[in-house]
């Protein structure tokens, strides 16, 4: 095998857990779907609730987008934002390993004065707002589901780990002037530390800056979660178009199980894994799972497309490709610090 190969084959080897979650998961839903009462199901969409369930992701979209303009202090202007938001989940529709998250950070210091890590503790806080989010409106749910331990268990522990990462984070950002001192004192001496990694790890802890406020942190979480709420009546009002009649509390367990369901490494834009775990929830629920999977197909496919066609938009304005940005993501340098 010549060594122009190996990268590519470690490249394949990387991406196979995830191709193989998502081709099992469309296996099953070919296997096990009913696929007449699928499409008829799609047929009769109701456009009267559609077009609201439209409006609903869209608000839902900006007000991620500020909120994380208010966990970038506020350095960016919302415009900007907005689009490289769009360009990031373009990203993570076409590449695997959530390329789109460095991609944000890569795009945002490219256009702005930030340093990619400074962007890149912002994405990890957005984050942890969502596993946090996503944990507790399936532990809150499941209740009225029925006791499902192995599935509780799962959700206790994203949300453990999101509040942890967030305490974690919230400490870092509390004490950054010592920590900064103490890795001064630390590198004073050992100049490759110091002029090669004190750099980024400053740009990091300033990206932290939000948490150690308590009024920014409030409102981009109080952001996020209204986004949630918003990102919930898209869900409703399109389930509504297929006729389907859904309680607030369902929404919930079934926008916690599929968050929770699509972090898990799947194809690109969660191609497979995102349907089936709305299958699921439907199932669980005792619901039509083929209402649940035409619901699925176009909850996704509105996500991919509106996405996809504001994240072209931003990434050829900004005078980038795709397969230039693919080349650039899989280089480290993609987040050094501005000099």
């Amino acid at each position: 095998m010549s060594s122009a190969s190996l990268p590519r084959l470690k490249t394949f080897r990387r991406w196979m857990p995830g191709l193989i979650i998502s081709t099992i998961a469309i296996i099953l839903l070919i296997r096990f779907s009913n696929w007449p009462e699928v499409l008829e199901s799609l047929s009769g969409i109701d456009l009267n609730w559609f077009f609201p369930a439209l409006a609903f992701f869209i608000v839902s979209l900006g007000l991620r987008a500020l909120s994380w303009m208010i966990m970038l202090q506020k350095k960016v202007n919302y415009g900007r934002v907005f689009l490289t938001l769009n360009e990031g989940y373009l990203l993570n529709n076409i590449f695997p390993f959530r390329l789109g998250e460095i991609g944000r950070a890569f795009l945002l210091s490219e256009t702005s004065k930030l340093s990619g890590f400074f962007v890149l503790s912002t994405i990890a806080i957005e984050r942890t707002y969502d596993l946090a989010i996503a944990a507790s409106l399936f532990l809150a749910t499941l209740p009225y589901v029925f006791s499902m331990d192995y599935g509780q268990s799962i959700a206790v522990s994203v949300l453990v780990i999101g509040l942890i990462g967030l305490l974690t984070m919230f400490v870092m950002a509390r004490n950054r002037t010592w920590i900064k001192g103490k890795l001064d004192e630390f590198s004073l001496r050992r100049f490759l530390i110091r002029d090669r990694i004190v750099p980024r790890i400053d740009a990091l802890l300033d990206g932290l800056g939000v948490l150690a406020s308590l009024d920014q942190f409030l409102l981009s979480l109080i952001l996020m979660i209204v986004s949630w709420i918003f990102g919930g009546l898209e869900l409703l009002f399109l389930a509504k178009s297929f006729g389907v009649d859904l309680e607030i509390w369902m929404v919930g367990f079934i926008v916690g199980v599929i968050s929770i369901g699509i972090a898990i490494p799947s194809a690109p834009a969660g191609l497979g894994v995102f349907e089936a775990a709305a299958v699921g929830a439907f199932s669980l629920l005792g619901l039509s799972t083929s209402a649940g999977l035409a619901i699925a197909f176009v909850s996704h496919f509105i996500s991919i497309t509106i996405t996809g066609l504001i994240g072209m938009y931003g990434i050829f304005r900004d005078g980038e490709s795709i397969s230039g940005l693919y080349q650039q993501l899989r280089s480290v340098r993609v987040i050094n610090p501005k000099p």
